[in-house]
């Protein structure tokens, strides 16, 4: 599940005290004011998070720029958090041995 359907299961965000934000759409061909919003919030790369504390200056400025980011609360940003770590791949760890002493090659 990406950071764009999580935000489709509309949690209100009004009582919240962190918000959880993540820029989904790209910043190259937006306005100069979007810009600048993002680089206000740290969002400098997709599918990056920032946590903010919820105010009426951050909800502002996720206001402008509401089509480019997705907004969670904290139970629904650790929610997704542990559905990703659940669905990665279990391996057992590559293990890769020298000998020190050895030389391949000879003069």
């Amino acid at each position: 599940m990406n950071a764009f359907k999580a935000f489709k299961a509309c949690a209100p965000i009004a009582w919240s005290p962190h918000l959880y934000i993540t820029l989904v759409r790209g910043i190259p061909g937006t306005r100069r004011l979007h810009r600048r919003t993002l680089e206000a919030l740290r969002l400098r790369k997709c599918n990056r998070t920032v946590m903010r504390w919820n105010t009426p200056t951050v909800r502002g400025m996720l206001q402008q720029v509401k089509r480019l980011v997705v907004i969670e609360i904290e139970e629904m940003y650790q929610a997704r958090k542990q559905k990703m770590e659940s669905l990665q791949a279990l391996r057992p760890p590559l293990v890769i041995s020298h000998s020190p002493g050895r030389a391949t090659g000879s003069a």
